[in-house]
């Protein structure tokens, strides 16, 4: 009975494999689906990932892959140590260094999270690992990075900050920084400086690097910076860090890049004796949507304008009927008495040829050179013309009548000042420009390095004022002709008595004698009352 049951269950047994091989077997049938019976699908969830992203600075982070360990390069007793000890700063280069171009890195062209390196000047983006500036580090074995937003400095790629004041000198070059009694102190004090190079130079007397063709903007940026309400308006970042303007304003880097440039040129601890307004110029060709350019000679006058209308336009928050720093410098004011002339023939009768009077404000007083000689007799070939500039200042006398004409009429009008500025600006107009070329006047202006406008003012105006006498801050002049000429600059130190004469690079002491030889286009005049060394001070 025994082996009967065995033999049936072990039967049993090897039926039900048979029948499960046989299963396996069998091809599947492929069934079409019924329209009429919904199919439902079965999904699996997907598996996402999880990235952890450690972040090891303010402005870098490295990512890590899931399961690995997270472990720090260096323990922090240990970055604590080095952040004071770093073996690396005796390859810094300081004498390469230029914080004067743009801030971008020089493989991505980015501006975000730039760093420059202390050892080569470069700039590179980024610090964590992947970065160009991990990978210079790594290749050139550089490791002495500056973050040029934050001011920080860094050892990559051990990626830790430095901590040493004798690091504060290059910070200082970055973004020069001045005090209330400093900015206050340049007014009758004045520093010998020298550069890494041992080059001397005055403090605020450096020269402009030309790109191309900008030095027609040099002239007017570095006379502008030795105007005492700009320069000390200018020098404190805090007048003008919170400007606000309009939404779309594209003007508020003019302000940002002429403080820079304020502050650079009156820095006494650069490493260099010059300066480039790389930075500057960008700001000038992106707000003036390219009419000005430094790869192409442009005329100081328009420039002048236009950069004074721009700065007040910007540090007013486009509210132009507001004051600025700029208005309360430049701007007078005067009465323009014009009259129409009736044609030949035709009697001055009738409401039109009425004398019409409108006061205007000015930022300059535009001065008309005689025409210059279309013959000239034998031996007066090398005769130039000259005239004083008293001649020219009649024009504003409100007695003297200056012929205007245009397309349908000719006016007479008539200029009384009735506000004089406090820093008075003489544009000399010696180019004239026709269909086919660009004429130059070459007549020689002779003036003093100090004259009274009383004797243009009427009595009632000239009472207002405790001192109407003007000395010459800056004298720009222009040497050859209109196409192909250069501009240069005079400009008088008040704090230590001294003309320079600067044209691009070249900055030479000069003698007060020669500063009328030349052929004066544009001229800056502080009123007495508010020069440091005027007669009484």
């Amino acid at each position: 009975g025994i082996n009967a049951e065995y033999g049936s269950a072990k039967r049993q047994k090897l039926d039900t494999e048979d029948n499960e091989d046989k299963s396996a077997e069998k091809p599947a049938i492929k069934e079409e689906p019924d329209d009429s019976i919904p199919v439902v699908v079965k999904t699996e969830p997907i598996k996402s990932e999880v990235v952890k992203v450690e972040y090891n600075s303010d402005d870098d982070y490295v990512d890590e892959e899931e399961g690995e360990d997270k472990k720090p390069l260096i323990s922090a007793q240990e970055r604590e140590w080095k952040s004071k000890h770093c073996p690396y700063l005796d390859t810094i280069q300081r004498s390469i260094l230029d914080f004067d171009f743009e801030k971008v890195c020089s493989i991505s062209l980015s501006n975000l999270n730039v760093y420059a390196c202390l050892v080569c000047g470069k700039y590179f983006q980024g610090r964590g690992k992947n970065t160009h500036a991990y990978t210079h580090s790594v290749h050139d074995d550089h490791h002495v990075f500056l973050n040029l937003h934050t001011l920080k400095f860094y050892c990559l790629p051990d990626n830790y900050e430095i901590i040493d004041a004798t690091l504060e000198d290059i910070k200082y070059v970055l973004k020069p920084i001045f005090t209330n009694d400093e900015i206050k102190s340049l007014r009758h004090t004045h520093k010998i400086c020298r550069a890494l190079d041992g080059t001397s130079y005055y403090q605020g007397i450096q020269g402009l690097n030309n790109i191309k063709a900008n030095d027609y903007m040099n002239v007017i940026l570095m006379s502008l910076c030795h105007v005492t309400p700009v320069r000390e308006f200018f020098l404190d970042e805090a007048n003008y860090s919170k400007i606000k303007l309009p939404p779309g304003s594209i003007m508020f880097p003019l302000v940002q890049r002429f403080g820079d440039l304020v502050r650079k040129l009156w820095n006494p601890r650069n490493f260099r004796s010059h300066i480039s307004p790389h930075e500057m110029l960008q700001a000038v060709v992106i707000c003036s949507k390219k009419k000005f350019q430094f790869t192409k000679q442009g005329d100081p006058i328009p420039f002048l304008s236009w950069l004074l209308n721009s700065l007040h336009y910007t540090l007013t928050g486009a509210k132009i009927k507001r004051s600025s720093v700029v208005f309360d410098t430049f701007q007078g004011e005067m009465i323009v008495h014009s009259r129409k002339v009736p044609p030949p023939g035709e009697a001055a009768v009738g409401e039109r040829y009425k004398t019409t009077s409108t006061t205007t404000s000015f930022l300059y007083l535009t001065l008309d050179l005689p025409s210059s000689p279309l013959f000239t007799e034998d031996g007066d070939h090398n005769i130039i013309p000259q005239v004083p500039i008293y001649k020219l200042l009649e024009k504003y006398n409100n007695m003297t009548e200056v012929e205007h004409k245009t397309y349908d009429a000719t006016y007479l009008k008539k200029y009384e000042i009735t506000r004089l500025p406090k820093y008075l600006i003489l544009a000399i107009k010696r180019f004239t420009e026709n269909r086919f070329f660009v004429e130059k006047n070459p007549t020689i202006v002779n003036f003093p390095i100090s004259f009274d406008m009383a004797e243009f003012l009427e009595t009632k105006v000239s009472d207002k004022y405790s001192n109407t006498e003007y000395n010459l801050l800056s004298n720009i002049c222009h040497d050859g002709t209109p196409t192909t000429g250069t501009y240069s600059t005079h400009l008088h130190l008040s704090s230590a008595s001294q003309w320079f004469d600067v044209q691009d690079l070249h900055v030479t002491k000069l003698q007060p004698q020669m500063i009328t030889l030349s052929e004066s286009y544009i001229q800056i005049y502080e009123r007495a009352d508010l020069s440091v060394d005027s007669k009484g001070s």
